[in-house]
């Protein structure tokens, strides 16, 4: 504080560095109280005072800028162990949905036979055939089926 002297030095003392900034208001009160009532015994008469400036040292200054690093990185951490919560919550999830889909796969299985698998089966069947049918590289060889290389004798 500017002019500083015994009163406001004594008002000080009573509060710390953060409480002479969130209570400046009561602060000022205190130290105007003080001075009115030391300036009366000079004949001087204080209408009001104004806090106006505060200044800290450098090392209480360090100290709230890594207090505010501090709160700010153990926000973060909050964060991220928030969002892998969220993320296990999902797995989770998923893994009782694909659970219940594997059950209801296993019971049309059951209830449709292999009539099932094996329609499926000729559905991956013609979309190879499809696929290749479209391929210029590929060629058919017509024959017995048990060997394609050209009908050559395997010994």
């Amino acid at each position: 504080m500017r002019g500083r002297n015994a009163s406001t030095c004594y008002v000080q003392a009573q509060f710390d560095a953060s409480e002479l900034i969130t209570q400046r208001e009561v602060v000022s009160e205190k130290v105007q109280e003080l001075l009115m009532e030391r300036g009366s015994s000079f004949g001087l008469i204080l209408d009001d005072i104004s806090i106006t400036h505060l200044t800290f040292g450098r090392e209480f200054t360090e100290a709230v800028e890594m207090k505010q690093v501090a709160q700010q990185e153990a926000e973060r951490a909050r964060f991220l162990v928030e969002k892998a919560e969220q993320v296990k919550q999902a797995n989770i999830i998923r893994s009782e949905g694909d659970s219940i889909a594997a059950k209801m796969l296993a019971e049309a299985f059951i209830k449709a036979g292999d009539g099932l698998i094996e329609l499926r089966r000729l559905e991956a069947a013609e979309e190879i055939a499809t696929q290749l049918s479209q391929s210029r590289n590929v060629a058919y060889l017509p024959g017995s089926g048990q060997n394609l290389l050209l009908n050559i004798p395997t010994n």
